[in-house]
């Protein structure tokens, strides 16, 4: 940047939720696939995170690399990601991804639905 500051990055992807994105496409018999990424409207809380195995990005996708997969978001979603990070966590109550959006003003209590202010 002209004033000597590094930007932020749009979003971040932890090397856990990338392990995880490889094994599940793994799995699935679909080693070449990523993860998409995106935010929807509906939820508890205005909108919901959709995450779903895709075999190539679109032309506009943001795509992220590491351990040898790629997760991708659109445009529109990483509006109301930007900041954000996707990590994959592994608790008693279930192992399942989870993304940190300082674009959430509230959310619900399953963490799958945000609002924001």
């Amino acid at each position: 940047m002209p004033d000597g500051t590094t930007p932020a990055p749009a979003f971040r992807v932890t090397p856990g939720a990338f392990a995880q994105v490889a094994e599940i496409a793994a799995r699935e018999g679909r080693p070449q696939a990523g993860l998409r990424v995106a935010v929807l409207a509906g939820g508890c809380s205005g909108f919901q995170y959709s995450f779903q195995l895709e075999d190539g990005p679109a032309a506009d996708d943001l795509v992220l690399e590491g351990g040898g997969t790629r997760v991708m978001i659109d445009p529109v979603s990483l509006d109301l990601l930007a900041g954000g990070e996707l990590d994959w966590a592994d608790e008693l109550i279930g192992a399942h991804f989870a993304i940190r959006n300082p674009q959430a003003a509230s959310g619900c209590g399953c963490g799958a639905s945000f609002s924001i202010g």
